[in-house]
């Protein structure tokens, strides 16, 4: 008798242990919860704003063509190839400036990266010919290479798990909104012709390249490399943090490693890379090439700009919508490849007809699909990639798919030239969007394991 009572005794002690930390648990959840809207909330905006320049840095080109290209006698494909130099410029140089990012901080190396980059834009205002067009762009590159996934490698030292896929969607809304700021502005400002010696594609490039300079200034002041070193947190703010990520970062770890050779021979970085490959293809190649697809509607430099930020409008809406849903189901591939399938058939509808109005309409439904995509897309890499392997695999990532970004507006110069439209480059796009679909599909979540690991513990 005297056993079983102490039996007893001990049991309710344990399951008094176990109550008590559950609920330590539970508390030192729901303060991370807190500490992480409140670093949203401080890092966010101003990273939005840096990449809503970046984004319009690297495609407003797409508008100076209407005019440049006449003064330059640029045709079809030497548009297509020069401006897509751009991407092999970022290519060769995204890894190896990811990884001096990991060493040297991000607070630093994104100010160089801003401030080069706004520099080379305005710097190819004045260019003379297809030839230093094609350098211009290549230097633009060069200099932007890192930032994307230098910023998805940032929100790892800072977010865990989900909050990373919302914060990447939040992100990422920069990209229509660089387009519904951009097109109206850059219409405008070729529509007052030239000033002072220079043409009013000269001055668009010139103008917007301006804001990437003092950003890369106010980086230095702004952002902060780690919790750690952010004097806005408190101690204990820092510490609870600190716990959430080293335990996630523990978890990938232990799964997929950390080290650089565990990304780059990790095969799903690569098959991910090609993925990534097929949305900028879509992204970039009707990017670039939407302001002259709509200007044969007839209209002027003005409209074209307005109509072109209207995709981008509804893009933005249904992006945040998507990734919403993408980050509450319990498998989020479904949503990322159907959005691309979206974006395939809605670009293929595009060309077989010719009435502005459902030509726009359809624009619409493409711009959404590749928007819905690129938001439900990061959250993958980014849930079994850690460390070095992070720095690594999200900068060969980055960089094998913004190859997509050379092919996708070449590639439409080239057939445009050949077929003398936009029917058959716009199907070749389509098809690219719908490989990449069915690869995204073959593939599924590699992290999907390891998050489900991270949350068990």
């Amino acid at each position: 008798m005297q056993i079983s009572h102490t039996l007893t005794g001990v049991t309710l002690k344990a399951e008094a242990q176990d109550v008590a930390d559950a609920a330590a648990l539970s508390e030192e959840h729901a303060a991370s919860e807190r500490t992480l809207a409140k670093v949203f909330r401080r890092i966010l905006p101003f990273i939005f704003a840096c990449y809503v320049i970046s984004y319009l840095d690297r495609t407003n080109v797409g508008f100076a063509a209407l005019t440049m290209n006449h003064d330059l006698g640029l045709t079809a494909e030497q548009f297509g190839w020069g401006a897509g130099l751009f991407f092999i410029g970022y290519f060769i140089f995204e890894i190896p400036s990811n990884l001096i990012m990991q060493k040297v901080g991000a607070r630093v190396w994104i100010a160089r990266i801003m401030i080069t980059w706004g520099v080379f834009s305005m710097l190819t205002a004045f260019v003379v010919g297809p030839k230093s067009f094609a350098a211009a762009r290549f230097m633009l590159g060069v200099a932007e290479a890192g930032f994307t996934p230098g910023i998805y490698l940032y929100f790892t030292h800072w977010f865990p798990g989900k909050w990373r896929a919302k914060v990447t969607a939040a992100f990422l809304v920069g990209i229509p909104v660089a387009n519904m700021i951009g097109s109206p502005v850059s219409g405008a400002l070729l529509q007052l012709g030239g000033m002072h010696g220079l043409h009013s594609w000269q001055w668009l490039l010139l103008i917007e390249g301006v804001p990437a300079v003092i950003l890369g200034i106010a980086c230095l002041f702004v952002l902060a490399d780690r919790p750690e070193k952010a004097k806005w947190l408190s101690d204990e703010e820092k510490a609870i943090l600190a716990r959430r990520l080293a335990a996630e970062q523990k978890g990938i770890a232990t799964k997929h490693g950390a080290k650089l050779r565990d990304a780059m021979t990790n095969w799903r970085v690569f098959v991910l890379a090609f993925v990534n490959f097929c949305g900028i293809v879509g992204s970039i190649g009707v990017g670039l090439w939407m302001p002259q697809i709509i200007k044969q509607f007839g209209v002027s430099h003005a409209v074209v700009g307005g109509l072109t930020a209207v995709p981008y409008a509804i893009g933005a809406v249904v992006m945040l919508l998507w990734a919403r849903l993408a980050n509450r189901a319990s498998n989020r591939i479904p949503y990322v490849a159907g959005a691309l399938v979206i974006a395939a058939v809605a670009l293929t509808a595009s060309v077989m007809t010719e009435v502005p109005a459902l030509k726009l309409v359809a624009l619409c439904f493409t711009v959404s699909g590749i928007l819905a995509f690129q938001a439900t897309y990061w959250a993958i890499p980014s849930s079994f990639l850690t460390g070095r392997a992070a720095a690594g695999g999200l900068a060969l990532i980055v960089s094998v798919g913004n190859l997509g970004g050379f092919v996708g507006p070449s590639m439409i110069g080239v057939i445009k030239q050949m077929s003398n439209g936009f029917t058959a480059p716009l199907m070749a796009v389509s098809a690219v969007l719908l490989v990449g679909a069915a690869t995204i599909a073959w593939l599924g979540d590699p992290g999907a394991d390891t998050e489900e690991t991270v949350a068990g513990h």
